[in-house]
């Protein structure tokens, strides 16, 4: 393989789609969301992106099969009159500078050839979290932004730039005249954040007008809070342990002396 191909496996007619990407990244918070979308909608798979720019190894499944890292597009089809959605999401991003634009420039064109209307990227925002973490957006046109404020997102900081599918692939939708939002969940980014992604799917629901079941999500959201304390205490008796360490040294020292 020399160069990014994407593998249709089926022909869908969407209408008026709107594309929300969701890639990994900072606590794998575009992944997680976009998932847990698929799982909600139960969205179907209809096309595969493989890349020469990912990673240079394979999966392995519980049953000893292999799989080559990709990105996978799935639809769904909003049978209440609104958009119809494509959801994008994968194992791993472009490793290289030039793999992430190749990557991207064959997901607008994509994008283009089934008339998506809006690009939603979905990703992390390092910030310590205090309690329920803000959505801070960005966006190619003040009416996009628009939109994403009113659902209660913030305006990213300026200054700071998008990197990654969820910065470049708005930076190329432009030149296909796509609309494009991007959503960055505040996250300190070191485990997997479900919190970050359900504060971005809570506006995802208010931009679409989605109605979603986040009761799995919150269970996610407990098992991190649960593994998070376990960290938490053995990070104190490690401390505690040093401490001692250092008392005894230092009584030690105080008997030579």
């Amino acid at each position: 393989m020399r160069k990014t191909i994407i593998v249709e496996k089926e022909d869908v007619e969407l209408k008026n789609p709107i594309l929300i990407e969701g890639l990994p990244g900072l606590g794998m918070v575009g992944k997680i969301t976009v998932k847990y979308l698929i799982k909600q909608l139960k969205a179907k798979k209809f096309a595969e992106l493989y890349s020469p720019h990912f990673a240079y190894y394979v999966l392995v499944n519980d049953k000893g099969s292999i799989k080559l890292l990709n990105n996978e597009f799935y639809y769904w089809k909003n049978d209440a009159g609104g958009c119809d959605l494509i959801l994008l999401t994968g194992d791993s991003q472009a490793q290289t500078i030039e793999g992430q634009y190749e990557v991207a420039d064959s997901i607008i064109e994509l994008a283009s050839k089934k008339n998506v209307s809006m690009l939603i990227t979905v990703g992390g925002y390092r910030r310590d979290v205090v309690d329920t973490p803000q959505v801070l957006a960005s966006a190619t046109s003040p009416e996009a932004l628009k939109k994403a404020l009113e659902a209660g997102s913030l305006i990213n900081p300026p200054g700071n730039p998008v990197v990654g599918a969820a910065g470049l692939l708005l930076g190329l939708a432009k030149f296909k005249g796509i609309e494009g939002v991007c959503l960055l969940g505040e996250t300190p980014g070191y485990i997997p954040d479900p919190k970050a992604a359900k504060s971005i799917l809570v506006i995802l629901m208010r931009m679409l007008n989605l109605k979603l079941d986040l009761t799995d999500i919150d269970k996610e959201i407990a098992k991190i809070v649960e593994m998070e304390e376990k960290m938490r205490k053995i990070e104190e008796q490690r401390k505690a342990a040093e401490r001692e360490i250092r008392r005894i040294e230092e009584e030690k020292i105080s008997y030579i002396g």
